[in-house]
């Protein structure tokens, strides 16, 4: 079976942001996941999102979600658009000091009241979210940098 050239062109992309992030990763002796501590951890969020909602997810995003991640110490590298024929996808990078903290982090963003009532009431204009991917990317030991964050990594304001 063929795949449609954009949806080829997305996971090339994908593929090649993968790549990316390991090469900024890390200069130790040992691979990633052979029990030594990883001095940070990559998370790649992948989120499909609806052409009818899409502007409010991204509203709900930059608005509440960023702003509440923040008090937990999410650290955001980047986010991105990506369209393929009949997808509309938002992907999300995060950078966190051990795989411990994340999971931490996650359980604390998720339980957070204004969270879960800012989700509440968008709900009402439909679903904003599809499917949701989530990958933890440990670091190798041949990876030339420890973190991406504040390595070239220029900050942008709305």
């Amino acid at each position: 079976m063929t795949r449609p050239r954009t949806t080829r062109k997305l996971q090339s992309a994908l593929s090649s942001l993968v790549l990316i992030v390991a090469a900024a990763g890390s200069s130790g002796d040992a691979l990633a996941g052979d029990g030594v501590q990883q001095d940070v951890v990559h998370q790649l969020r992948t989120y499909q999102i609806f052409d009818a909602t899409r502007q409010r997810f991204h509203d709900r995003f930059r608005d509440h979600a960023m702003r509440i991640m923040a008090r937990y110490d999410f650290n955001i590298v980047a986010t991105w658009e990506t369209r393929s024929d009949d997808r509309i996808e938002f992907v999300y990078l995060l950078e966190w000091p051990d795989e411990a903290t994340m999971r931490d982090r996650w359980t604390r963003f998720m339980a957070d009241r204004e969270w879960v009532d800012i989700k509440q009431r968008t709900r009402i204009h439909g679903p904003m979210v599809g499917e949701i991917r989530d990958q933890t990317l440990l670091l190798t030991a041949y990876s030339p940098n420890r973190a991406l964050a504040g390595a070239g990594v220029a900050e942008v304001r709305p």
